[in-house]
């Protein structure tokens, strides 16, 4: 059903049915947060042919279980409207905008600040699907993955701050400047950076006199055996586990680099959702 008041419909008919569907007070979250159309506006434009609601419950049903677009359940509007609905909101920068608002309030939800100030870096390589174009692939020779590599920063309660895929077959320490670049560019107040012993070299000292970051190297213990948990570094590890979680991102799918990092970033959408709607107050009861 064509919905009539914008970000503020949440009158589908379609039932609640996957536990990645939004519920009452998750949608409330969000709907707070998605801009209203240019046409509830008066500036013209076509309106929205299905709900907004409908429409994330779609994205994150193939997010989370991983399907193919064309395997849409049919309780969701088609394929091909979901489909163009996260393509549009990509390019037009509504997903950016929604995950990192999602992100202030999920660090203000947890006692944070709204901007971090340290952050943690790492990467992790997954096996690309055949499909995917080998020019945009490379072999990961530590980890022998023949794939993608994604590389991360996040802050110190593992909520993303800057995505960036590229070929399994580069450095860590190649990426990071750009990465880095990045991250001083979005987020001014952050001055700490941990890291593995991947970005060792002369990336610490040029992060230090181009972007003043203090990159400090966590190394692995030389006589450590078997699993440690490494001071902060557990952290970004932790993230790049909940994303595996989530099926589309065991392993890469996506023809185009950026395609995987808007995957990544709906993937994080579900996890900060889900903790600001765990203390969000409840719904007032109507009375009678």
């Amino acid at each position: 059903m064509a919905h009539r008041a914008g970000n503020a419909a949440d009158g589908t008919r379609r039932e609640r049915a996957y536990g990645s569907d939004l519920n009452r007070r998750q949608w409330r979250v969000v709907r707070k947060l998605i801009p209203v159309p240019a046409w509830l506006q008066g500036r013209g434009g076509r309106p929205e042919g299905y709900c907004h609601r409908v429409m994330i419950d779609g994205v994150l049903y193939l997010v989370n279980n991983g399907i193919k677009w064309t395997e849409m359940p049919v309780d969701f509007p088609p394929w091909k409207a979901v489909y163009r609905f996260f393509r549009r909101w990509a390019a037009c920068g509504f997903l950016d905008a929604q995950h990192d608002a999602l992100r202030e309030l999920a660090r203000k939800a947890a006692g944070k600040k709204a901007r971090p100030t340290a952050a943690i870096v790492d990467s992790q390589s997954v096996k690309a699907s055949w499909h995917v174009a080998a020019e945009s692939r490379g072999y990961d020779g530590g980890k022998k993955i023949n794939g993608r590599k994604r590389h991360l920063v996040v802050d110190t309660l593992g909520l993303l701050l800057v995505v960036c895929v590229t070929t399994a077959g580069l450095q860590d320490r190649d990426v990071a400047v750009p990465l880095l670049t990045r991250l001083r560019r979005g987020f001014i107040e952050v001055t700490k950076v941990w890291a593995d012993g991947g970005y060792t070299g002369s990336l610490v000292a040029w992060a230090r006199t181009k972007l003043g970051l203090d990159v400090d190297i966590v190394r692995r213990p030389d006589e450590a055996k078997g699993f440690v948990l490494l001071k902060r570094r557990w952290i970004v590890e932790r993230t790049l586990a909940w994303l595996v979680n989530s099926r589309r991102l065991a392993r890469d799918y996506e023809y185009l680099p950026a395609v995987h990092e808007a995957m990544v970033k709906w993937a994080m959408i579900r996890i900060m959702v889900r903790r600001v709607a765990a203390v969000e107050a409840p719904e007032p009861q109507s009375a009678g």
